[in-house]
């Protein structure tokens, strides 16, 4: 529908931005989540010996990397007979060839498991990896518990599936577990880069790693927080550009982060977000990178503070301290909650239209208004323009404009950075898409 909705200076309510809809369906999903599963499957995980790359090659039926990942596509196929038929579980194999950091060629293999939607096309997914790696992660053979690092991430991968699939969703959901991770994001590079050459319309990847621990190294605890990491604008970028229109803190990615922080809170009481706007922690790195390089928008999920004798450390006792990544450290209510915050994020996401395409920003003249246009979206009912100062790190206002694909609101775009997101009937709402600017004479 391409009709111009012009909004006058007198008519313009500037309204707060109102707490996201709480949608009965969403909210049976995030309470179905359950704590013995999880930590069931943590046990599960931790009992494979070591997930490590390198006992690919030495793997048995109950021990090793490839024993972890037969079990984990065991489970999405116990999981997929409750989809009727929309989901399907395929493995991501491939030999990864010997690099500076190794001693040989490795076999990967990544277990992808994929929920079909109601519409062809958006695809929103939820990611962790399940290798693992202790002090060498270059060595099969040592133990590897790996229960936060990422058993963590890939229970609740898991456990967002079981509570996810039976119900249907407007987009379709891949439920990833990659494997290499800890070596260079091997398995997610691939995956991105198939998606990639397909082609693929990736909306959003929200990636868990290190999302069980409570207690951090340094004695800091919060046990109600989970931090969001999210890449500004990429790397390469024209800077010109990018100082021209003001858009550095308003990627793809960012506004997935905005948006899974207003979520939360909706469905997982006492439950925050702390938004780090950077793409990851220094010196460390996680899966959402990959999805980024290639294009996808894409955060990550971890716990506030972390515990770095537990991580990437050979099982031990040292001067009184316990090393090693053991699942006796998991504060599993919180795991429980990371995983309720995915599902209420994931499902969000993927029952909402996606963001409107091509938003620009229309420069015609100077003015005291602005006047965002777009391409209409699937499902889309009405749009809404939002609006916050330059100085601001989340969306302060917003304003319905209807049924249109242009609108005008009395804002000055010289003063606030605005965006535009997509509203279905049932009040679901996109993340919010930052227009280009576009001069027309």
């Amino acid at each position: 529908m391409k009709l111009l909705a012009v909004l006058p200076l007198v008519a313009l309510l500037l309204g707060a931005i109102p707490a996201p809809v709480r949608d009965p369906q969403i909210a049976a999903m995030v309470d179905a989540v359950s704590v013995a599963r999880l930590r069931a499957d943590e046990a599960k995980l931790v009992g494979f010996g070591t997930r490590n790359d390198f006992s690919e090659t030495s793997s048995t039926a109950t021990h090793g990397v490839f024993a972890a990942r037969d079990w984990i596509r065991a489970q999405f196929e116990s999981i997929a007979k409750s989809s009727d038929g929309r989901m399907s579980v395929a493995l991501d194999t491939y030999v990864q060839p010997k690099t500076a950091r190794t001693p040989r060629a490795v076999t990967e293999s990544s277990v992808i498991a994929t929920l079909r939607g109601d519409e062809p096309g958006p695809i929103y997914i939820m990611s962790s990896h399940y290798d693992d790696c202790n002090g060498d992660c270059t060595n099969g053979t040592r133990v590897a518990p790996g229960a936060d690092d990422n058993g963590s991430g890939t229970a609740a991968v898991l456990e967002a599936a079981r509570v996810m699939v039976p119900h249907h969703f407007r987009g379709t959901i891949v439920f990833a577990t990659f494997d290499g991770e800890e070596l260079g994001l091997w398995g997610s590079q691939h995956y991105a880069d198939e998606l990639k050459q397909q082609g693929a319309h990736v909306v959003a990847d929200l990636n868990d790693d290190i999302v069980g621990n409570t207690h951090g190294g340094d004695g800091s605890r919060e046990p109600h927080v989970i931090r969001v990491f999210s890449q500004a604008l990429p790397l390469g970028a024209d800077p010109a550009r990018v100082n021209l229109i003001g858009s550095e803190n308003d990627s793809p990615s960012r506004e997935i982060a905005r948006y899974v922080g207003a979520v939360i809170p909706a469905y997982v009481g006492g439950f925050t977000v702390r938004q780090i706007f950077r793409a990851d922690r220094f010196l460390r790195g996680g899966d959402q990178e990959s999805f980024q390089a290639d294009g996808f928008p894409a955060i990550r999920f971890v716990e506030p503070h972390e515990n770095f004798t537990h991580q990437h450390q050979n099982v031990r006792v040292e001067r009184g301290v316990q090393y090693g990544d053991l699942p006796q450290f998991l504060d599993y209510a919180y795991l429980a909650n990371a995983t309720r915050a995915n599902v209420a994020a994931l499902a969000s996401l993927a029952l909402a239209p996606e963001p409107p395409r091509d938003a620009q920003l229309v420069m015609k003249r100077l003015g005291y208004d602005s006047t965002l246009r777009w391409k209409p979206v699937s499902g889309a009912t009405s749009y809404e323009i939002v609006w916050r100062a330059t100085d601001a790190a989340q969306w302060q206002h917003v304003k319905n404009v209807g049924n249109v694909t242009q609108a005008t609101v009395a804002v000055s775009k010289d003063d606030d950075i605005l965006g535009v997101r997509a509203v279905d009937a049932k009040g679901h709402r996109s993340y919010v898409s930052y227009p280009l600017p576009v001069r027309e004479r």
